[in-house]
């Protein structure tokens, strides 16, 4: 529960049809097998107590007493368990029979939820024997307990901010209004489905297209608990599909097994993209009744995937996908400035690095859109003191290759004379003497386009703005920005992309953009050691991996350092110690809250993703904004 996680499963144990004794048995000892893994919630199918495929049965009041005997067993052998469970049963309420779910916690029953909506078309016909649930209407007795039943009842959990349960049956999903949009309304956070869903071929999919659309609809947790093996097979079969959602992602899932599926729901994560996203109702819509349980505060252990490239799908196809079309989207934000202000160029710096080659490359694009050639491109390699052969090489191949109108200015007099107005020794290798060169390529481009009608693209990265690690008024300035919401990470696999695509219609292209991704990351502003890089970026602010995690994390989701923290951890474990984790972390935040005033008068830019630091878009904070609050955090963890 520690930082917003809830260790959840969804169950499906094996049964047999109308065997109650046997069938609490096996759900009181997947109950224990889930606490003992540390669940704290578990969902189990829909009539697992009797079996979904009683049918003529359910009007049996034998079997009827039997499931209500299995479930006060259940509730006996579970008593110590600090858990909550969801599980199904047939209930007589009223003269009539309902399909629900018991949802329990060490021994009592907290309430009773029926089935809202009963299908009774092609291999189901409930309406045979239950009656649609509604309202809550009263209490009623159930194993000796006097509890609430009805479809309108969520659980908060007092010990959980934020951990709100919600429970609806299998059908219910499938209907036009699920009862989870109304729990949602309502406050539930996490959604507990119990369902018996046969399966036929291609059903998983649009079943488990059915789950993460719904936790991505109602930014929830999503727990679907399918029926599985011992249901009767005489016209149809169980696959235990048991699937676990947050927020559109799959989490976990398992077919044509029993047991459990476990995984961890972020709570915090889901709570802070409902505040953030105003279309969302504030909870408490609609008249529900509240039932609330209290679970002890313990460390969950996380079992859940983190990805240590948030901005990058780790399956290939996925990738390469989705680089395609971050190039398109950020070629076609630069081709729209192109035609609105009529410009007859487009002037990029051209360094021989990853971010000059992503912007020069997208520049192309929006070029070709525009059925415009490549010459209106003028890139200008402006080496100077701590420029190598490698990239000053590169950067004219890549020009060349790509059919550019090059052009090579050496800044180094004009700084030198600056220098000499300024007072500034050649010998002092300090911030003035880094600045100054790239103010300098800065002038240089803004002239050139003036020159030719044109404006500068921009090639600063997204990364680069959240540390500050640009000259203000240098590579930090230009009149569109193409990579502004691009990370440090995905720039390298866009530019890796193009080559691959490149590779078999023009090698040359391809050779010297693998080149360049094998080339450190430097602003090179600092004089060459025997003529090889002697400023290393990450050497100096950490690596990049990290502080686009963190950035994902701190800005996107606005989790808390202590929670930043511990999910590097978990995802660069294996990589990075504790103490290597926490010490970029500290620069992250110092820098993040220092830089500020850079991003708030950035130029245009096209935003491609879920973050971006736009002063218009997505990112509006002070420039004098204090870091006290984080870094004092950062320090009770050290």
């Amino acid at each position: 529960m520690r930082d917003g996680f809830i260790k959840v499963a969804a169950g499906t144990p094996k049964i047999r049809v109308a065997d109650c004794r046997f069938n609490a048995e096996q759900v009181f000892t997947l109950m224990r097998e889930a606490a003992r893994q540390g669940v704290r919630v578990l969902a189990l199918p829909e009539l697992c107590l009797t079996g979904y495929t009683c049918a003529d049965l359910f009007l049996q009041d034998t079997l009827l007493r039997g499931a209500e005997e299995g479930l006060a067993t259940v509730l006996e052998a579970t008593k110590n368990l600090d858990m909550v469970t969801a599980l199904g049963l047939p209930v007589r309420h009223q003269g009539k029979l309902y399909n629900c779910a018991a949802v329990i916690h060490r021994g009592e029953i907290l309430a009773v939820v029926p089935k809202t909506h009963l299908p009774n078309y092609g291999e189901f016909y409930e309406r045979r024997w239950f009656e649609p649930g509604g309202p809550s209407d009263r209490l009623f007795s159930l194993c000796g307990q006097e509890v609430f039943f009805g479809a309108d009842v969520i659980f908060p959990c007092e010990s959980m901010p934020g951990l709100v349960l919600g429970v609806e049956i299998c059908e219910d999903l499938w209907a036009p209004e699920p009862p989870s949009q109304a729990l949602a309304r309502a406050g539930a956070t996490l959604l507990l489905n119990l369902s018996a869903s046969d399966e036929t071929v291609g059903k998983d999919a649009y079943r488990r297209s059915l789950v993460t659309g719904q936790s991505a609809r109602l930014v929830c947790g999503y727990v679907y608990a399918d029926a599985g093996e011992g249901e009767s097979s005489t016209d149809l079969v169980f696959a235990g599909h048991d699937l676990i959602a947050e927020n559109g992602a799959l989490l976990n899932e398992r077919r044509f097994t029993t047991g459990l599926t476990v995984s961890e729901i972020d709570v915090d994560k889901l709570c802070c993209e409902r505040r953030r996203m105003t279309t969302f109702p504030g909870a408490g819509e609609g008249r529900f009744v509240s039932v609330g349980f209290a679970l002890e505060p313990a460390t969950t252990t996380l079992t859940r995937y983190i990805s240590p490239t948030p901005f990058l799908p780790e399956d290939a196809r996925d990738r390469a996908g989705r680089c395609g079309e971050i190039l398109r989207i950020a070629a076609l934000g630069l081709k729209q400035r192109l035609e609105h202000t009529g410009a007859k160029t487009a002037v990029v710096g051209l360094s021989g690095g990853l971010d000059s080659t992503l912007a020069v490359l997208i520049t192309g694009i929006a070029m070709g859109l525009l059925e415009r050639p490549a010459s209106d491109i003028i890139a200008v390699t402006m080496p100077c003191f701590g420029t190598t052969d490698r990239t000053r090489d590169n950067a004219v191949e890549l020009a060349q290759r790509l059919g550019a109108t090059l052009r090579r200015i050496d800044i180094g007099s004009s700084v030198k004379s600056h220098f000499r107005d300024i007072g500034q020794s050649m010998e002092d290798h300090d911030v003035t003497f880094e600045n100054g060169q790239a103010r300098e390529r800065t002038q240089v481009l803004m002239d050139i386009a003036n020159q030719t009608g044109g404006i500068v693209v921009g090639t600063g990265d997204l990364s680069e703005l959240a540390l500050g690690w640009a000259t203000y008024n240098g590579d930090h300035m230009s009149m569109y920005g193409v990579n502004a919401s691009i990370p440090k990470t995905l720039v390298r696999h866009l530019v890796a992309f193009v080559a691959g695509d490149k590779a078999a219609e023009d090698e040359a292209l391809s050779h010297v953009l693998e080149d360049i991704l094998d080339t450190p990351v430097s602003p090179e502003l600092l004089p060459a050691i025997e003529g090889r890089i002697s400023q290393k970026t990450e050497d100096l602010v950490g690596p990049y991996e990290l502080h686009d995690f963190f950035l994902y994390y701190a800005v996107r989701w606005a989790f808390p350092p202590r929670k930043v923290l511990r999910l590097a951890e978990h995802a660069f474990g294996r990589c990075y110690d504790r103490a290597t984790i926490l010490k970029w972390l500290k620069t992250f935040y110092r820098r993040f809250f220092a830089q500020q005033f850079k991003r708030s008068c950035l130029p245009d830019g096209p935003k491609v993703g879920s973050v971006t630091l736009s002063p218009r878009g997505d990112w509006r904070m002070p420039s004098d904004a204090a870091a006290a609050l984080w870094l004092d955090a950062l320090e009770e963890l050290a």
